[in-house]
């Protein structure tokens, strides 16, 4: 049976995947609890704990619209900080706090925030509407400060809409004071799916799916039109079996990996024999990876920042959202480094230049895709970072819910109110051992995040905040509840978290 087939017969289902009788509030009590705020005494007192260094990083960070070169001779118009996507890296000492400002130049009077993603920083720094922060309006400033006090790779993003999927990125890179890894140099890689200023805009994709897929003829799926309706940005018949199916919705039309589409792929230069730390971040809406580096295996020593037992492997998955630290020693010649676009039939690239010769087809598939390809189940947490042993004293079942029949994507069947963002909120308190149960009733994969915290997969597996939960399966983690204030939750796919696919952790007063 061919993929677009084998889907039409899943979506008789998917349209009522959330319309069971799950409870409206699973967190408990159907009252409103009393909830510690975004900003007051209790997280001023819990951000004087963070160890600090004293020093300040100011920058300024300008959200404008911009042409971007992805090179090749592909020019996209879009957003980005300051002109150029991905923006400009910023690299902190654990410790220091960094005082970003923000400048909101994006056009027809359009609000913005700014996400540091997996950075457990102070509630009201978070950057996320209307819970921690109101909008920042077009015209307006708005500065976060934090103590970034853990060292590790991450980045940052807006958290308004599906603005995540234009151009406003960049890295953020935290480094410890006694680093334990031996490497000569460092290459910050970016992963992005790109659609935006060149066949629309990502509000363009989302109006297009919010269509969903019950009323369509399924029939004429292998067609330019289906019911009538025009399938410019919808993606039919991408599945993997890594992703167990559906391997997403959005038809892209580049890969880019630092900004640059694999016909003029972005370069790194270094020497035979050296060792290089890639920081690998993923930074698309809609699109995991399957990452290899032609001609060289893989040492995995992180994921989301944190420390893991040193695992080999010839390609790695990276879901929305995840970061994957791995060292390299590079072998003489010109390598090409490729992100396999799971279940989508596409690649972005870049090279590897340590000697001379040409570059490879820039459709390149090298064998390492193929061989032995590591996924965070396989990871376990290094010693120094592993939660101890301990009973959860609180349990959350945390359903994903929906599908793309009605495009009702959700958590435990309720699609989050951002006019009412506390209303049914997963409540923790302040020192509880707290474990989510992502259950995954749809049939499509969800890169889950949780702001403020990192988890840990099962009872020995690596320490993450964005985890790839599996269709129809269950994947349960833990986490210490010690950063007070109100978190989201949420799925990491651009599309589905603007659906509805979010949820409130919010420590009780």
């Amino acid at each position: 049976m061919n993929s677009i087939n084998r889907r039409s017969l899943l979506l008789a289902g998917l349209g009522v995947a959330g319309a069971g009788a799950l409870a409206a509030c699973s967190s408990g009590s159907g009252a409103t609890p009393a909830l510690v705020g975004p900003s007051g005494a209790a997280v001023t007192a819990a951000e004087k704990k963070r160890k600090g260094t004293g020093k300040t990083r100011q920058v300024t960070l300008t959200a404008a619209p911009a042409m971007l070169d992805l090179g090749g001779g592909v020019k996209a118009r879009s957003w980005a900080f300051s002109g150029q996507a991905p923006g400009k890296e910023i690299r902190l000492s654990a410790g220091d706090t960094l005082a970003a400002e923000l400048s909101n130049q994006l056009p027809d009077k359009t609000p913005t925030s700014i996400h540091w993603h997996g950075i457990a920083l102070r509630n009201d720094m978070d950057g996320v509407l209307p819970v921690t922060q109101q909008a920042v309006r077009a015209g307006a400033n708005h500065t976060y400060r934090f103590i970034a006090d853990t060292p590790g790779t991450y980045f940052f993003h807006p958290h308004v809409g599906v603005q995540l999927d234009r151009g406003l990125y960049a890295p953020l890179i935290v480094e410890g004071p006694r680093e334990p890894l031996s490497y000569d140099d460092e290459w910050v890689v970016v992963l992005d799916d790109w659609v935006d200023g060149v066949t629309g805009t990502p509000d363009e994709v989302l109006t297009e799916l919010r269509h969903g897929m019950g009323d369509m003829d399924m029939g004429d799926m292998d067609m330019d039109h289906t019911g009538g309706m025009s399938m410019k940005f919808m993606l039919i018949g991408a599945e993997s079996e890594l992703l167990g199916g559906d391997a997403g919705d959005v038809k892209y039309p580049y890969h880019l990996v630092n900004g640059r589409v694999p016909a003029d792929p972005a370069v790194y230069r270094g020497k035979p024999r050296r060792r290089v730390r890639l920081r690998i971040i993923n930074a698309g809406g809609d699109t995991a990876y399957r990452v290899a580096l032609g001609g060289h295996r893989l040492t995995v020593t992180h994921t989301d920042g944190f420390p893991v037992e040193h695992e080999q492997a010839d390609a790695l998955l990276v879901g929305m959202g995840e970061r994957y630290d791995v060292l390299v020693t590079l072998g003489d010649g010109v390598f090409p480094l490729v992100a396999l676009a799971e279940g989508k039939d596409a690649t972005g690239m870049a090279l590897v230049r340590t000697g001379s010769g040409g570059a490879p087809e820039a459709t390149v598939r090298p064998d390492e895709l193929n061989g032995r390809i590591l996924t965070a189940s396989r990871l376990r947490a290094a010693d120094e970072v592993r939660l101890p042993s301990r009973k959860a004293d609180r349990v959350h079942r945390v359903e994903l819910t929906g599908g793309m029949g009605k495009y009702n994507w959700a958590i435990n069947g309720e699609a989050f109110d951002m006019a009412d963002p506390a209303a049914c909120p997963l409540k923790v308190e302040e020192g509880q051992r707290v474990r989510l149960d992502f259950v995954n009733t749809t049939e499509m994969w969800h890169p889950m995040h949780l702001h403020g915290h990192t988890y840990q997969l099962g009872g020995n597996g690596p320490r993450k905040d964005t985890s790839i939960v599996l269709p129809k399966k269950k994947l349960s983690v833990v986490f210490d509840a010690d950063n007070l204030g109100q978190w989201m939750l949420h799925c990491h796919n651009a599309y589905h978290a603007e659906a509805g696919m979010m949820a409130l952790v919010a420590y009780q007063s």
